[in-house]
């Protein structure tokens, strides 16, 4: 009941129960162990005293309270009081028994036998009592039990609740740190909200156990008279000592929390700047690999300048990676300074960073130097090769007859020393210094062309010293007689240095070597005709050049002003319903041809402006590269079809409004079937001025190559109007010939008046050679909604090559020849519009049963 004796011991008392000996012995021990456990163990050290109620029972059931307790009491006893039976005669016996059985029930404590409670009173204070035994100790069961029970189950709670913090820790202690973004932020997530419950119920342990001391203090708190017993005292310490030990856990594991968290979060920061250290490594490395391949120099003014201009791109490119990686690397050396645990992984990558935009930025600035000085010498070379060509205009405009007087040849000297004082403007007088200027950027190709001009400023110079000798003659009146020799009519003293920029390979080579070995007047006149010729061969190369430019800027203006608008959120709306996935069939592979202009060919026929020996060889080079252009003309009926649904739209007409275009859309379609016989008609033109000269059979066999193209794209035309043929025409080998015959049959097997009829009248037929096959088709023109008329052709009949037979002239007319077929099973009698129309078609059959038979051996 919490009572206790004068010494502190505490008090167990056993009430008055009749049904007390049927209470098994388990259950006895379990209830005397758990009493004893109760008290502090410097109250139980004291020692127990035991209050045995009897008085209204008899002396067996003493003997067996005794009994039982001396057994099974598993606490240290200090005395036993027993209220003998009050009945006389029970307690008389009681008396005898007690002397006689004390040895029995082993108790090495007095045993007190007590007549009554006032008895009782003389040994332990009425205060320590309950009011069944006379005292005022207030005692209610019921909550007796309800306290115990909180205070268990407080502490159970407060053992589970240190386990689990336990078991977390352990937990975290062995995680291991993931290798990812996501999996570090789904980790850091993920103990947080552990962190949360368990911190949840640690809030509701501490608040069970404070409403736990609040009831067992509720006594007092109502009354300030009251006081507590021991007992409840004691359980106040017991709940203050389990909220104190909860409150160390706590402490205990929020500090290990603190230090875990932190880690994690570091953990998370490493992620982040690992991830970002590896994207801005690859961006960086792309650059610098970029840089790498940036390793041209140039071979000309123009070429340097457009070099100079990618550099400044690609500079301007690199700049937000730098600045990226700067800041990466500063955040770096801010988680160094915040005490990182992973300083060694996060130093060497900041070093890398910083090192990568130092090499970015070293590298660029040593490609502007070698630029810088690579533009010098191109414009250097360019000014002496100009000089030289002054020079060969002076030289040319001086009219040989007006040199033969005195005056004149004087006049001529006056014009050479003037313009040999402006040959300090080319800066090529020490060839020597020159090349140690620019040492570091004379490549094989460079260093050529310097010498090339270098020799050519020795020739001219060779060609002025010359001329003055003669005209000094001439002018000290030494003259002899000299055959005057008519300048090209174009020239004319007044042109004496003019300012051109023809490069120096132009120069024909053969013209030094004529002019060293030939006198003044042959000089001239010499000199008068190779200029001519140069200056028209040059002229068809710019013309090339030129609207070579224009023809790509016009293609960019169609990709970027049309093409791409078609992908336009904001004109999305005004593109009709039919053209809606059409780009590819509007614009066919218009974006190939642009690249391969832009990117490859017209580079190559740029650098034919110091090389125009070179032209012949780029169209022979690209003649592959070359046939994109038969794609694009396959696909143009279509194109047109569908330009002719939609070409009215709204669409076209803002595009056409951004583009500033006078023309539509159509009409910049066209441009690519334009330019590529563009290319026939220049070719020709330069044959015609080098005619009999050095790189004429190059340029014939490029006229011959372009030629070729524009006609196996004209074929192509033909054949993708091929309808009927239930096979795959591409099947069928190379396209070799196409063209418009009339046809007549023989059939062996067929009926004689068939035959007959065959014979004489002719069949208008369409003839397609390939390698492995010779279609008949009939030829049909269609009009299409008020255009021109369109072509198609009607498949009739097929003949493998593998099978065929030719003859060359039929019954003596020279235009008409026989194919059969099957052993002559059929034969077919062709007559051509011409005699040379019939020898090519039977040449090119006879290449394809040749090799027929070449293969078959």
């Amino acid at each position: 009941a919490g009572g206790r004796g004068k010494d502190g011991a505490p008090i167990i008392t056993f009430p008055e129960f009749a049904g007390f000996s049927e209470i098994p012995d388990d259950d006895f021990l379990n209830v005397v162990t758990y009493l004893t456990s109760i008290p502090s163990l410097e109250a139980a050290s004291i020692g127990f005293i035991i209050i045995i109620d009897r008085r209204r029972d008899k002396w067996s059931a003493v003997k067996a309270s005794l009994t039982r307790i001396a057994g099974a009491f598993p606490g240290n006893l200090q005395l036993v009081f027993v209220l003998r039976p009050s009945r006389f005669i029970q307690r008389a016996i009681a008396d005898i028994g007690i002397k006689l059985y004390r040895d029995d029930f082993k108790m090495k404590v007095p045993i007190i036998m007590l007549n009554s409670v006032s008895d009782l009173h003389g040994y332990i204070d009425k205060s320590q009592l309950t009011r069944e035994l006379g005292g005022t100790l207030e005692y209610g069961h019921s909550q007796w039990i309800h306290h115990r029970t909180a205070i268990e189950n407080f502490a159970m709670t407060v053992k589970t609740t240190a386990q689990m913090l336990q078991t977390f820790g352990t937990d975290l202690a062995e995680t291991e740190l993931p290798n990812d973004v996501q999996c570090t932020e789904e980790l850091l997530s993920s103990h947080t909200d552990h962190h949360s419950k368990l911190k949840d119920e640690l809030k509701l342990a501490v608040k069970q156990g404070a409403t736990l001391l609040t009831c067992i203090r509720e006594p007092v708190t109502r009354s300030a008279n009251s006081k507590l017993s021991p007992d409840e005292l004691e359980n106040v310490a017991t709940v203050e000592r389990l909220l104190a030990q909860l409150d160390e856990t706590e402490k205990a594991f929020d500090q290990f929390w603190t230090k875990h968290h932190l880690k994690l979060e570091q953990c998370l920061q490493l992620r982040h700047f690992e991830h970002d250290f590896r994207e801005v490594k690859l961006t960086l490395d792309n650059l610098m690999e970029t840089q790498a391949a940036f390793a041209d120099i140039g071979d000309s003014v123009t070429r340097v300048e457009n070099l100079l201009k990618e550099q400044k791109h690609l500079e301007e490119k690199g700049q937000e990676p730098l600045e990226k990686a700067q800041s990466l690397a500063l955040h770096g050396e801010q988680l160094i300074q915040n005490n990182h645990y992973a300083v060694d992984s996060i130093r060497p990558k900041c070093v890398e960073l910083r090192r990568i935009c130092d090499d970015f930025t070293n590298e660029t600035k040593k490609k502007y130097d070698i630029l810088g000085k690579s533009l010098e010498l191109h414009k250097q070379l360019d000014k002496a090769s100009q000089w030289c060509e002054a020079g060969i205009y002076l030289l040319a405009s001086q009219a040989v007859d007006k040199c033969q007087s005195q005056e004149g040849a004087e006049t001529a000297l006056v014009e050479i020393e003037k313009f040999l004082v402006t040959a300090k403007e080319h800066q090529l007088s020490n060839p020597k210094e020159f090349y140690n200027q620019f040492d570091m950027i004379l490549t094989p190709e460079i260093k050529a062309n310097a010498q090339r001009i270098v020799q050519k400023l020795e020739d001219v110079q060779e060609m002025f010293d010359k001329r003055q000798v003669s005209l000094k003659k001439l002018a000290a009146k030494q003259t002899r007689p000299v055959q005057p020799v008519a300048p090209h009519p174009e020239s004319s003293p007044k042109r004496a240095s003019p300012k051109i920029t023809r490069p120096a390979a132009q120069e024909n080579t053969s013209y030094h070597f004529e002019v060293r070995r030939k006198g003044p007047a042959a000089q001239n006149g010499n000199h008068a005709l190779v200029l001519s010729t140069f200056l028209s061969f040059s002229h068809i190369i710019n013309e090339l050049i030129e609207t070579e430019r224009v023809y790509v800027e016009e293609l960019q203006s169609i990709i970027e002003g049309y093409a791409s608008e078609m992908d336009n959120p904001n004109l999305v709306h005004l593109i009709p319903s039919a053209l809606q996935n059409k780009k590819e069939i509007l614009f066919g592979n218009l974006p190939e041809i642009y690249y391969f202009h832009n990117r490859i060919f017209l580079k190559e026929i740029e650098n034919c402006i110091e090389n125009p020996e070179l032209l012949a060889r780029c169209f022979l080079k690209r003649k592959e590269d070359l046939q994109i252009y038969e794609k694009y003309c396959q696909n143009k009926p279509r194109s047109e079809a569908l330009w002719r649904q939609c070409g009215d739209s709204i669409f076209f007409q803002e595009c056409q409004r951004k583009l500033d275009h006078k023309l539509s859309l159509d009409a910049y379609l066209l441009k690519p079937v334009q330019r590529i016989t563009k290319y026939q008609l220049l070719l020709k033109e330069m044959l015609k001025c080098s005619k009999n000269s050095e790189g004429t059979a190059e340029l014939e066999e490029a006229l011959a190559t372009v030629l070729d193209i524009i006609k196996s794209v004209n074929d192509s035309m033909h054949q993708i109007a091929i309808t009927g043929y239930e096979g795959d025409v591409s099947e069928l080998g190379k396209l070799l010939m196409q063209g418009s015959f009339n046809v007549w049959t023989d059939h062996k097997k067929g009926h004689n008046k068939v035959k007959d009829l065959a014979r004489f009248k002719p069949m208008q037929r369409h003839l397609f050679l390939y390698t492995k096959m010779l279609l008949f088709c009939k030829k049909r023109e269609e009009n299409t909604d008020g255009h021109e008329k369109t072509a198609s052709y009607s498949f009739k009949n097929s003949l493998k090559m593998s099978t065929v037979g030719i003859t060359e002239n039929v019954k003596g007319d020279n235009k008409k020849f026989e194919i059969w077929y099957n052993g002559r099973e059929e034969v077919y009698i062709i007559q051509a519009s011409s005699v040379e129309l019939k020898n090519t078609w039977i040449s090119e059959i006879r290449k394809v049963l040749t090799g027929q038979l070449e293969a078959c051996r």
